[in-house]
């Protein structure tokens, strides 16, 4: 089955709007995680607009023992995934917390949020990209990229040495939004890419603006092996709850996994 990992940026937003410690990033990820999620994800930015540098440590301890007690049930570890950009910052913060994936992202200044994958036709892509992959790497930390369904430089990804790329689904929500016959149609080329990665050995992530109305379609997605959801799901959870709301997002990826 497709694993889901939560972004819980929004979680740290709304708690930030106000200052203190409601509501509880730590205590609503144990109950994203109870409620059947794969893992957790985090984007800290650098001005700690929502998740703090303090929360990916924290969030760091937590996972560590809801690990070890799960384990001992015989449940599947639960994932860490930290997303951010190529930089010194987000290199030293990621060989401290040790996430067992990081997610590099092009981040540009002012931006609300990601809404690109990385561009190889300028070469100094590569350059910034490679030591910080090799340091990751090296410390056994999974490596996924964002990137659009241009596939033409995902043997880029493979020659920087990292495993996965997560597709920028942006566009397919968008399209989806107007119409289903128009997401469908935009769909093609997310099939196309998720095959030409799979090709290179690289595993398939996705995530932007996927809800449970569009992973009908694109929960078919060939390869696909996570999807990272964040904010659509903290909307919905505001109508269902927040344990309904990961329990119908996984049976959607369950019913898309079914029909491949």
């Amino acid at each position: 089955m497709t694993q889901l990992s939560v972004n819980v940026n929004k979680i740290a937003t709304l708690r930030n709007s106000r200052g203190g410690s409601l509501p509880s990033v730590l205590k609503l990820s144990e109950l994203i995680l109870d409620s059947g999620a794969h893992g957790i994800t985090v984007h800290p930015r650098s001005d700690e607009r929502h998740i703090t540098k303090q929360d990916v440590f924290e969030l760091q301890e937590f996972l560590r023992t809801y690990n070890e007690k799960i384990t001992k049930l015989g449940i599947s570890k639960k994932e860490y995934n930290i997303e951010g950009e190529p930089s010194e910052r987000f290199l030293d913060l990621v060989l401290k917390a040790k996430p067992d994936q990081a997610t590099l992202v092009p981040v540009k200044p002012g931006e609300i949020t990601s809404d690109h994958g990385f561009q190889f036709a300028d070469p100094k892509t590569f350059s910034t990209l490679k030591p910080i992959v090799e340091a990751f790497r090296k410390e056994g930390i999974r490596v996924s990229l964002f990137m659009e369904t241009d596939f033409t430089f995902y043997d880029q990804v493979v020659a920087l040495g990292a495993e996965r790329i997560e597709l920028y689904t942006g566009p397919f929500a968008h399209a989806f939004d107007i119409s289903e016959e128009k997401g469908k149609e935009i769909f093609t080329a997310y099939q196309r890419a998720a095959i030409e990665a799979n090709k290179l050995g690289l595993a398939v992530n996705a995530g932007h603006d996927l809800d449970t109305n569009n992973l009908r379609v694109f929960a078919k997605l060939p390869y696909l092996k996570e999807v990272s959801i964040g904010h659509r799901l903290m909307a919905q959870s505001l109508v269902d709850g927040l344990e309904t709301t990961v329990k119908s997002y996984l049976k959607v990826l369950s019913l898309g996994n079914e029909t491949e």
